[in-house]
């Protein structure tokens, strides 16, 4: 390496150029061999700089996100799942919703791919760079309470609940919440608000919610009326995708029983 590469190499490292220090001397030799001028040049390596740094907060965002895997829409099975709204749903990929503050519920039984494309959707989110955070419903609530009893419950809602411009909450209906999850769950969703997009999913119909929340019809509606306000419904039918390998090869009828 000669002095000015050596100075080039400082230069990058003070101004944390990363991608630049490492491509800026092949994209030289290409510039001199094409007789590139210095604006073309210049712009080559700041867009290779660019680029390198939208990875790195993507990958970052990606991590904060704690998806249980990475799923896309183009992943989806839509020929098997003829019972998801593909066409409602392709809209909402577009994530305008989020730029609106607007919820998304997904709701139908086990296995017709509810959290694949809630996964999808969080997944298209951080790719677009927006902070998004996939949590289960136990989880959270286990996140909630544990908070509470460290008395830092206020921190804990600034950084995981209104942190994230996508909080994406799987599996509500699942396990039955005791009266304090319930009142917790509320707070998630009054303070969110009109402030961030929230996209739920759950194998219960709205009207057996109240019995997920601690019994209580009277918190269940309150919380309905701020989730539903600015809400798009998502009502997906259909046999369970999870089975449609075994569907497909004939170990197990529609039905649910194993083939003779």
């Amino acid at each position: 390496m000669n002095l000015l590469q050596e100075k080039i190499a400082e230069l990058c490292g003070a101004l944390k150029l990363e991608r630049l220090a490492t491509d800026w001397h092949a994209i030289a030799q290409r510039a001199a061999a094409g007789e590139v001028g210095y604006a073309e040049f210049l712009q080559e390596v700041l867009a290779a700089e660019l680029a390198s740094r939208t990875e790195r907060q993507r990958q970052t965002l990606l991590k904060m996100a704690t998806l249980p895997s990475v799923k896309t829409f183009e992943q989806f099975d839509f020929n098997f799942a003829t019972g998801a709204p593909r066409t409602q749903l392709q809209d909402l990929a577009a994530l305008t919703f989020i730029e609106r503050a607007e919820n998304i519920v997904m709701l139908g039984p086990s296995g017709v791919g509810k959290t694949h494309l809630a996964c999808a959707l969080a997944y298209k989110a951080t790719m677009a760079g927006i902070k998004t955070r996939f949590i289960t419903a136990a989880d959270l609530m286990l996140q909630l309470a544990t908070a509470r009893q460290q008395g830092r419950l206020k921190e804990y809602f600034n950084r995981a609940v209104l942190g994230p411009r996508l909080l994406v909450v799987d599996e509500i209906g699942y396990l039955p919440f005791g009266r304090d999850e319930a009142n917790l769950f509320f707070n998630v969703v009054a303070k969110r608000y009109e402030q961030g997009s929230i996209v739920l999913t759950s194998n219960l119909p709205f009207t057996q919610w109240a019995d997920t929340f601690a019994g209580d019809p009277t918190l269940t509606a309150a919380m309905l009326d701020r989730l539903l306000h600015h809400a798009h419904i998502v009502q997906i039918t259909g046999e369970s995708y999870r089975l449609r390998d075994k569907l497909r090869a004939g170990q197990i009828t529609k039905k649910g029983q194993l083939a003779a």
